[in-house]
């Protein structure tokens, strides 16, 4: 049975006048599970917000969409609300009480369900979820994944037929990530829960789907098994920008394969190397990199901070030695104080113990914004926060203003910018009008207006699609040949592999351990990529799919000789 139903959708936001969503049609069965994946602002997030009625964006739509055969505007209100659960990107904006009980019982409370009903479902979810040992908990002292968790909690706890998410494990570290996809998993199979989600990290996800679309500037490019997908899209377009976005193993296997269906899991990966390939030859051989004369930029000396008097210290003991010219990124879990670390780097925050060095001055040095000027630039993990005007070409022209560029130099240097991100088609928009991918790159483009020598980084691929991370990887490395100096915060495990100089792990308010990503990935069992899990059983230092793929050939050349 056809549990949602999409009939020839098409979809255009006010004053625009390209639609984002062109003639969509779709049906999703009961109890089944479907992924949507494509570019940022291919119309994903839109597309699941024209299905939670009280979501839909104001614009223009066309065509119909039913629930259970039944037109969605015509559903009565009690129906739409309890049985079409939404969970968003951003944990955040869904919780509306200072409670974690309350969060729980306030969508019950809003359906009118008796007391007594409440409280039986709100036990139920709390145990089922595990979230009875912080049942008592204010809302603002959860982790990310602890909110997201919450998130999920609260909406399931209202028994919808069908729950919608869009790109929840965004802000999620790789562990919470995988509990929360395992606990989708989980409600699908156990409860026959009807799941539609957008995401774009697949690696987890793609092994659960019971069918992939791929949206490609607003249309249905491709449907299907998760496992045929991959060899469809690259018959149909072997230079298809969305190809980087499939599962490491996928990609691995498009490759170095030629049958129609691949593997799909780490388990199904390390068979397929197994019996394909020899491991006579075991490691790549890799250029050593040599950069132990350049000079420390920015310090951290045994710095400690908490947030207020009596609070638990946030950083206890932190020091970090970044050298200049490099791509030094941190990584940890969701609360650990990663974001902390920065405010701390960056002179917004203040700690009350240790030192602060850039470029060898104590930070508390710097005066009259002598820091942020051509010096150093923070871009947030919320990057709307940077946002103040109603276009991203007014945003510019504001940091232009600041930095007392000439009219010449504003166009020359946005030109440049726009060009190297792809934004030139966003300048005109209002922020808040573009999908988190495309915030995420326009707001890179304002801090990179303000010329900087040093970049702190947030979750800097927080929303971005596959293409859009190779983009910002070479623009990142491009700014490394220039000198540029660059630490990054981030859950992005398979990008920070590809990009980093060196990788370190923030544990109980320091750095606990720091390497070079071959080291430091090769070694760890949660805190590695895709590839390595794939391929470690034959091969030492693989640990991205390109090097897996390398690796590979070099043997098959042995069994062809």
């Amino acid at each position: 049975m056809e549990v949602i139903k999409a009939k020839n959708i098409s979809f255009t936001y006010p004053e625009q006048t390209q639609p984002v969503i062109k003639d969509i049609s779709l049906s999703v069965k009961e109890g089944e599970f479907v992924v949507l994946f494509g570019e940022s602002g291919s119309g994903k997030s839109t597309f699941l917000k024209l299905i939670k009625r009280e979501l839909t964006p104001h614009g223009e739509r066309t065509g119909e969409i039913y629930y259970k055969g039944e037109k969605i505007e015509d559903l009565d209100e009690y129906t739409s609300a309890s049985q079409i659960g939404f969970v968003s990107q951003n944990p955040d904006f869904q919780i509306v009480t200072d409670k974690v009980w309350h969060e729980l019982a306030f969508g019950l409370e809003n359906l009118g369900e008796p007391t007594s009903v409440i409280r039986r479902r709100v036990g139920e979810m709390a145990n089922f979820f595990g979230i009875h040992h912080w049942f008592h908990k204010k809302t603002t002292e959860l982790s990310g994944g602890q909110k997201q968790l919450l998130n999920l909690a609260s909406t399931i706890v209202m028994q919808p037929n069908v729950l919608i998410l869009d790109e929840p494990t965004a802000q999620l570290d790789p562990i919470a990530a995988e509990e929360f996809i395992d606990m989708l998993y989980k409600l699908n199979r156990d409860l026959g829960l009807t799941i539609i989600l957008v995401e774009h990290d697949l690696e987890k996800i793609f092994p659960m789907a019971d069918r992939v679309v791929l949206l490609d500037n607003g249309e249905v490019l491709l449907e299907g098994a998760s496992n045929t997908i991959g060899k469809k899209l690259k018959q149909k377009d072997d230079e298809h920008k969305m190809l980087q976005a499939l599962p490491t193993v996928v990609r691995i296997f498009n490759e170095l394969a030629k049958e129609d269906e691949s593997p799909l899991t780490v388990r199904q990966g390390k068979q397929f190397l197994s019996e394909k390939f020899t491991n006579d030859l075991k490691r790549l051989k890799r250029e050593k990199k040599n950069n132990e004369d350049n000079s420390s930029v920015l310090e951290l000396n045994n710095v400690w901070f908490r947030y207020e008097r009596d609070s638990p210290d946030v950083l206890s003991g932190a020091s970090i030695k970044v050298k200049e010219g490099e791509i030094y990124t941190i990584l940890g879990g969701n609360g650990s104080g990663k974001t902390t670390l920065l405010s701390v780097l960056s002179g917004q925050r203040k700690a009350y113990r240790g030192q602060v060095l850039i470029r060898g001055k104590k930070i508390k040095k710097y005066k009259n914004n002598d820091l942020y000027k051509h010096l150093l630039a923070l871009l947030p993990q919320d990057v709307q926060s940077i946002f103040l005007k109603s276009s991203v070409e007014e945003d510019y022209k504001e940091i232009s203003k600041v930095m007392n560029y000439t009219d010449k130099q504003f166009v020359d240097y946005v030109n440049d910018i726009s060009q190297s991100l792809s934004i030139q088609h966003l300048l005109q928009k209002h922020p808040y009008d573009l999908s988190g991918g495309e915030q995420q790159k326009v707001a890179l483009g304002k801090i990179l207006l303000l010329k900087p020598k040093l970049i702190l980084l947030d979750e800097p691929t927080k929303g971005m699609d596959a293409f859009s991370k190779l983009t910002l990887r070479d623009i990142l490395l491009s700014l490394k040949k220039k000198g540029i100096t660059i630490v990054l915060v981030t859950h992005d495990i398979e990008f920070a592999a590809q990009i980093s100089d060196r990788c370190s792990l923030f544990f109980d308010g320091e750095i606990i351990s720091e390497d070079d990503p071959v080291q430091f990935f090769s070694k760890n069992n949660f805190y590695t990529t895709a590839a390595s899990r794939i391929s470690r059983h034959r091969y030492d230092n693989a640990i991205t799919a390109e090097d897996v793929i390398k690796i590979c050939r070099l043997n098959d050349v042995k069994i062809n000789e």
